[in-house]
């Protein structure tokens, strides 16, 4: 069956590579529902895939067979292993293909894996690679861009795969509670019930990772613990690893005061997006000082994200992409945001 997009022009196959793979059964999940996942690489590497059996023939450059070889190699070799294979795997497996050819090296997405209890995470652009190295590597990163390229997901998982490995006593996630337009006050409940909707985002992230039960468990004995970021004042967090999210809505003190509570053998990660700050008109956000200031400091690693590396859905690619083309235009919107921090 030849999954190839009918409005992509059928190129000559003058160079054939053929790809073969042991196990039969694993061959409808690589594939995808009705080889979806071979349309995929076809539309993305510009070949043309043929599956017959358990073979799959690649016409195409020598440097697009040598891409799909990479994708479809590693994708098996997941599936192998138990693990599930979905559109967006292929998505990322591809983006990693294309960057390594570009580069002239191959990115393997295993070679950055973060195992949790319930999944294994694998990056699924470039700068996502980059960004789980640098953390593996500085105990202080900060990792900024736009919402939907997996910045506060994967410190969440860097930090949980360190937690059950034991390298780490405590996890530590924490946002500032800055409104958005709501109103804490006029919240129902108690402090704690009000507070909870802003830190929701990093349960959702621990609840993917980890059974329900362990969650709670590890909750209640502190070894997780989720808290606004003004609960953090006069602690030393040692033996910890520690995330701060939606930085951009800290004020300069607040950022300079959270900063300084890193302990002995902590880590740290703080995730923000310079483009959606919420502060009081004036009020400077902590977290565009704090790029200025620690910028060259030894030991800091910053990763920048672009819609590049959006992996929601492809629209939220064009939805960052447009609003970034319109404030780069001086409009109201970006003349506010601007007079904010």
């Amino acid at each position: 069956m030849n999954p190839r997009s009918a409005n992509k022009p059928a190129s000559p196959p003058t160079n054939l590579r053929q790809l073969e793979f042991g196990d039969n059964s694993l061959l409808p999940a690589l594939f995808g529902s009705h080889n979806s996942h071979l349309a995929q690489i076809e539309q993305k590497l510009e070949v043309v895939l043929n599956s017959r059996g358990n073979a799959v023939s690649v016409a195409g450059t020598p440097e697009a067979q040598d891409a799909v070889e990479t994708v479809l190699g590693g994708l098996y070799a997941r599936l192998k292993k138990g693990d599930a294979i979905e559109a967006a795997d292929v998505d990322g497996a591809l983006r990693l293909a294309i960057s390594g050819g570009n580069s002239g090296a191959q990115i393997s997405a295993e070679e950055f894996a973060v195992k949790t209890r319930k999944r294994q995470i694998t990056p699924r652009s470039p700068q996502q690679a980059a960004y789980l190295q640098a953390i593996d590597q500085n105990d202080l990163v900060f990792g900024l861009g736009p919402a939907g390229t997996g910045k506060t997901y994967l410190a969440v998982a860097k930090a949980v795969e360190g937690l059950l490995k034991g390298e780490i006593d405590r996890l530590i996630l924490s946002r500032p509670a800055v409104e958005a337009g709501e109103q804490l006050g006029f919240l129902p409940g108690d402090m704690r019930e009000k507070i909870d909707p802003y830190l929701r985002p990093l349960y959702d992230a621990l609840h993917d990772m980890l059974p329900a039960n362990q969650v709670a468990k590890k909750m209640e004995n502190g070894e997780i613990e989720i808290a606004p970021l003004a609960f953090m004042r006069g602690r030393t967090l040692a033996d910890a690893f520690v995330i701060l999210d939606e930085a951009q809505n800290t004020t300069a003190v607040q950022m300079k005061m959270f900063l300084t509570r890193l302990g002995n053998n902590a880590r740290m990660v703080i995730t923000g997006d310079l483009s959606q700050v919420d502060l009081p008109s004036g009020v400077r956000s902590g977290l565009r000082d704090a790029v200025e200031i620690l910028e060259k400091v030894k030991g800091v690693s910053f990763v920048h994200f672009s819609e590049a590396d959006v992996v929601r859905h492809k629209l939220v690619a064009r939805i960052v992409r447009a609003y970034a083309t319109q404030d780069d235009g001086g409009s109201r919107y970006s003349k506010a945001r601007s007079d904010g921090d």
